[in-house]
């Protein structure tokens, strides 16, 4: 990855811009060389793990191409984690030393660390002055710094255990497969990047980070998503692209500020969600080439994406194609057979842009997250199209059983924001006699009168009968995660309590 840079730095001009700082790829190069240097000088070598609790800003990315110039390995946490996280992470990952905000949010991380840690701690004040006294350091001689196959960074997933899993993914897998990512959209050096989501996701550190800075493009960091700040970025830096959610675009459209005007640079973008969510930002929010994706930290951030150019309608409903190299199969969720066209089953993934397997303690899920013959198995449903576009149905986990018939909550969802007077909606099973029944939790738009049988009507006009919701709920908000995620677990306990 540091190579990356520095070839870049030969041929482009910005690279980052955060607040008021503007960074060239020159100036970040010479930041890394002394971000090396400071690290070396706290006993980092060649395949250490270096721990980083940062938010998005130009310190995560000097720390990081610090540590990829001396071959050791990125191992940013979430600026979410807890006291309680941070004694099982700091041990699990093997980090021998860590680069911390003193304080983020509730949390107190000076303290918390000068409690728990064992390894060299350094504030980001402390790492500031030393970075700022170190002298750049040399490029290592061929075959002493970060080799193509090794490994670029260990990130942290949560997922269906009660530990986040440690994934391990290569330099030329995040490069190649970034590259991949940045082509679909259609980037080039003119490109000004919005990065909200956080760099410790992979959605930012190893989709959008390398999608950019392979085609000389320019992220613009947001250190913390807020609509209002999101909004006067876009339209300060004139950016083009923007890695946006669909919590993180409702935001946008629904600010008191919003006026189209303001974001009238946008071209492209990154997005996941409802074909809703993706006309949302392409038409509202005003990033036309918009594209929806398919994907998890363990197939290397994106395994699917739609091109940019493709009608509106074609990239709202689906994932798009494999990119270069990744190959997907569908599966009979009982027999693991594969299945044709137009089927829906368990999707699996194979390629060169698949992690070769958890590491740390989460070795143990290696046997059961893999076939025999290598496929990744992603626990998500889908199926694939004539064209062999992946359409992505829900996590195999969360799709309802009614009657027999599998349905997804994602698809009754998108039918149910397709109502003008419906701002979220989230859709779970509850048992029953017959199975599972349908429940629908519904938030109005501001000044919408919903009821139950408006929503009905709505639902048949637009979807198969064993689709329509047997109850609705009307809600001023639905639960969900930090990160803006829908927290479907917590919607599942209140659907089965109030069809008891």
């Amino acid at each position: 990855m540091f190579d990356l840079l520095d070839e870049q730095a030969a041929r482009h001009d910005t690279a980052v811009i955060c607040g008021n700082e503007t960074v060239s790829y020159r100036d970040l190069v010479e930041r890394a060389r002394q971000a090396a240097s400071v690290l070396e000088a706290n006993g980092v070598r060649r395949g250490d793990r270096v721990g980083m609790v940062i938010n998005n800003r130009v310190e995560w990315l000097e720390i990081a191409f610090g540590a990829w110039l001396l071959g050791a390995v990125p191992t940013p946490f979430s600026t979410w984690s807890t006291r309680a996280e941070l004694e099982f992470l700091l041990p699990d990952s093997g980090i021998v030393i860590i680069v911390t905000l003193a304080q983020y949010g509730r949390e107190d991380y000076e303290a918390i660390f000068a409690d728990i840690a064992t390894i060299p701690v350094l504030t980001l004040d402390r790492w500031r002055q030393a970075q700022a006294s170190a002298a750049p350091l040399a490029t290592p001689a061929p075959g002493e710094g970060a080799s193509a196959s090794g490994d670029a960074i260990i990130l942290y997933t949560s997922g269906s255990t009660s530990r986040p899993k440690a994934i391990a993914l290569a330099h030329y897998l995040v490069i190649e497969n970034g590259f991949n990512i940045g082509e679909r959209q259609g980037l080039g050096p003119n490109d000004r990047v919005l990065l909200s989501p956080p760099l410790f996701w992979t959605y930012g550190g190893v989709n959008a980070l390398p999608a950019t800075f392979t085609h000389g493009a320019a992220l613009v960091l947001q250190g913390r998503f807020d609509a209002g700040e999101a909004l006067d970025l876009i339209e300060r830096h004139r950016c083009t692209s923007i890695y946006t959610l669909p919590g993180m675009t409702a935001a946008m459209i629904g600010h008191p500020q919003f006026r189209p005007e303001r974001t009238a640079s946008l071209r492209v973008g990154m997005t996941i969600g409802s074909p809703q969510d993706v006309i949302a930002a392409a038409q509202v929010l005003g990033a036309a080439g918009m594209c929806n994706i398919y994907g998890s930290s363990e197939t290397g951030g994106n395994c699917c994406v739609t091109h940019h150019d493709w009608p509106l309608e074609r990239r709202a409903n689906c994932q798009g194609l494999p990119l270069p190299g990744v190959e997907l199969r569908i599966v009979d969720e009982a027999t693991g057979a594969p299945l044709g066209p137009n089927r829906p089953g368990l999707v699996e993934v194979c390629g060169p842009y698949v992690m070769h397997g958890y590491t740390a303690s989460s070795t143990v899920h290696n046997a059961s997250v893999f076939t025999p013959d290598g496929w990744f198995q992603s626990g998500d449903i889908g199926q694939l199209t004539e064209a062999g576009e992946m359409v992505f149905l829900g996590r195999s986990t969360e799709m309802i059983k009614r009657a027999g018939i599998n349905v997804s909550p994602a698809e009754v969802e998108d039918v149910l924001l397709q109502h003008p007077g419906v701002a979220q909606a989230g859709v779970v099973g509850a048992a029953s006699d017959q199975g599972e029944t349908i429940v629908a939790f519904v938030v109005p738009r501001a000044g919408a009168a919903l009821d139950a049988a408006e929503l009905t009507r709505h639902c048949r006009a637009l979807a198969s009968s064993y689709k329509v919701p047997d109850r609705f709920e009307i809600r001023e908000t639905l639960p969900t995660t930090v990160t803006g995620k829908l927290m479907r677990k917590d919607l599942k306990v209140v659907a089965a309590q109030l069809t008891q």
